[in-house]
């Protein structure tokens, strides 16, 4: 890597991961949080080679690289005032009030397109951004710091994806910040409609598993790119009321709408064979699944696991590469494992 000596601004999920990957490649690591646990728990798991004493020691004033990764509006404040002689990237989901605010000379707004629905340094990992797109925002920033950045991005592991902050503040709210709305107003509905919850299963767990993400982050991502926001939440009600117009009438459109989202959906995601396993509720069940894969040699693509009602066992689904799926699927039924259509 070019870069050996880094700064990190916060030290929650996204910067305690940043700081594990680049330990990994060979960088030095220091770090501040104005959350003391956060701090500590970050220099336990090994994500930071030093811990400041604040957000302007000189451990990070050294470095060549100074991550931001605070929340939005925090991100904005900091940016606002340093004056940092490295490069200065940032990692929140929000970039065209971040980019305006930057002070320092060589700055570069970026979003990695990646997270948990679990916050804070204990959930960080170093593979968080491995296959993920991660946007770098070309606005007011020099071609040799956009070459650089990109190419750290990659060395993570990620997809660089070069954008424009107007552009991505669209098209983030239209993929995840709505999307976010969507799944909390989903499970209130759920949770307002008797046996609702009770019956909710795989479908409805996937769909609003993001429901479950920690509501202070997100306000503050939200207000901050309300104007993308809104608009994106227009183009949705616009959306539903056409269906639910639909729905009431003839449903002529119905089936049309329903197969071009389904065409749009499988496209993006990779051709895969799936092979559902049932699990039983006892010990080593995930261990005898671990060997068929061994077994096998097959190339996962996705793992899924859809509980059991009230938890215990449940339905373990397996993707992996076309062609793959018999060669599994035979090993898990050598495992003594029931495989279900």
């Amino acid at each position: 890597m070019q870069v050996r000596n880094v700064g990190i601004l916060g030290t929650g999920l996204i910067g305690a991961s940043c700081g594990l990957a680049l330990r990994e490649r060979g960088a030095r690591v220091a770090g501040w949080d104005p959350q003391a646990a956060h701090l500590e728990t970050a220099l336990r798991r090994g994500a930071l080679d030093a811990a400041g004493e604040s957000e302007d020691d000189v451990l990070l004033a050294a470095a060549d690289l100074l991550i931001v990764a605070a929340p939005p509006t925090a991100t904005r404040d900091l940016v606002a005032r340093l004056d940092h002689s490295g490069l200065v990237i940032d990692v929140a989901g929000v970039k065209a009030p971040i980019v305006m605010a930057a002070r320092a000379a060589r700055f570069v707004g970026t979003h990695p397109m990646a997270g948990r629905e679990v916050a804070g340094p204990e959930a960080a990992s170093a593979a968080l951004f491995r296959g993920a797109a991660w946007v770098v925002v070309t606005d007011g920033a020099a071609a040799g710091d956009v070459e650089l950045v990109s190419g750290l991005v990659t060395e993570l592991g990620a997809r660089p994806i070069l954008m424009d902050a107007a552009r991505h503040d669209a098209a983030v709210a239209a993929v995840s910040h709505v999307p976010q709305l969507i799944a909390a107003a989903l499970v209130a509905a759920a949770g307002g409609a008797e046996g609702g919850l009770e019956l909710a299963a795989g479908g409805f767990r996937d769909l609003t598993r993001v429901a479950a993400s920690d509501p202070r982050l997100w306000v503050d991502l939200l207000r901050m790119n309300s104007a993308s926001v809104v608009a994106a939440l227009d183009g949705v009600r616009t959306a539903i009321d056409e269906l639910a117009a639909s729905v009431e009438g003839d449903g002529a459109d119905l089936e049309t709408f329903l197969a071009a989202a389904m065409e749009m959906r499988r496209a993006m995601t990779a051709r895969v064979a799936t092979v559902r396993v049932a699990l039983a509720d006892e010990p080593g069940e995930l261990a005898r699944v671990g060997q068929a894969l061994q077994a096998s040699a097959v190339d996962v693509r996705d793992i899924q696991l859809r509980h059991a009602p009230h938890g215990g066992g449940g339905v373990l689904t397996l993707s992996v590469r076309p062609g793959d799926g018999e060669a599994l699927r035979h090993a898990v039924e050598r495992e003594g494992l029931l495989v279900v259509d």
